[in-house]
């Protein structure tokens, strides 16, 4: 692990630094990153780490003092798990925040243990391929069980606890990142201009086989409050469900087609 902080080290070689390295720079807001570029001084402290024997993942405070006399953090998650959600060895990820809660929301989406190779957690679904007839249509019948059961609706949870934090902003950067063609448009992202405050919740996550390999599915709400007074929420999919492996965000205006969604990919081969 490289040391946070070389005293030596100009504030604009190490912005210069931490950008290039982020693997999420460009969701920075484009205002923040103008105000970086004023930094007189920094400095890099150690917030969390969490070791295990094929996992680590540790998150880092970096501080800025600006020209203008304030100041600005970013909070800066590295790890090593990669994008088929396993380990590797000696690389490392860097990503970057500008919210604590946001760091620490994504440090929890990281696995807290890392799967062997051999397991895999929904062997039914291989049955379906070399199947015909009769017999694939009762190999469906099991499959679609496992699925019901593995995207069945969580409990219902207590009322969310919104939180007054560039709402505006976070919503523009859920929409940019979502890949999907059916992504909300136009007229749900100009309502959501005018939040002022949100939630994030993970009201799914699992790990399952499809097409033989490994893929972690995940479900946010984001749920906004807006300046009418009304609640709004949009329903991001997370997954690595696709050809290479790689990680891909979906987001949908309600929960039933993001679960939808999910469905889907786990039967796409």
């Amino acid at each position: 692990m490289n040391v946070p902080n070389d005293p030596y080290e100009t504030a604009e070689t190490h912005i210069e630094r931490l950008l290039g390295r982020a693997l999420n720079s460009f969701d920075l807001p484009d205002a923040l990153v103008e105000r970086l570029d004023s930094a007189l001084a920094h400095a890099s402290s150690l917030h969390s780490s969490h070791h295990s024997a094929r996992l680590h993942r540790t998150t880092y405070r970096h501080t800025y003092l600006l020209a203008d006399g304030s100041s600005l953090t970013l909070w800066e998650l590295v790890h090593n798990v990669g994008r088929d959600g396993t380990g590797e060895h000696g690389h490392e990820h860097h990503e970057l925040y500008t919210e604590e809660s946001e760091v620490r929301l994504a440090a929890s989406r990281l696995p807290i243990a890392l799967p062997e190779p051999a397991q895999a957690p929904l062997d039914g679904l291989e049955e379906l391929e070399g199947l015909d007839g009769l017999e694939g249509l009762e190999g469906l019948d099991r499959d679609l069980e496992l699925l019901g059961s593995l995207f069945a609706v969580a409990p219902t949870a207590p009322a969310p606890m919104y939180e007054p934090d560039d709402s505006a902003d976070h919503a523009r950067r859920v929409l940019r990142r979502a890949e999907n063609a059916d992504r909300p448009g136009e007229e749900v992202a100009a309502r959501l201009r005018g939040a002022f405050a949100h939630h994030i919740k993970q009201v799914f996550g699992r790990q399952c086989s499809v097409a033989g390999r490994d893929a972690g599915f995940t479900l946010y709400e984001h749920g906004f409050l807006l300046l009418d007074g009304t609640e709004m929420s949009v329903w991001e999919v997370e997954h690595t469900a696709t050809p290479d492996g790689r990680h891909m965000c979906e987001v949908y205006e309600n929960e039933r087609t993001a679960r939808e969604a999910m469905e889907h990919r786990a039967r796409v081969r």
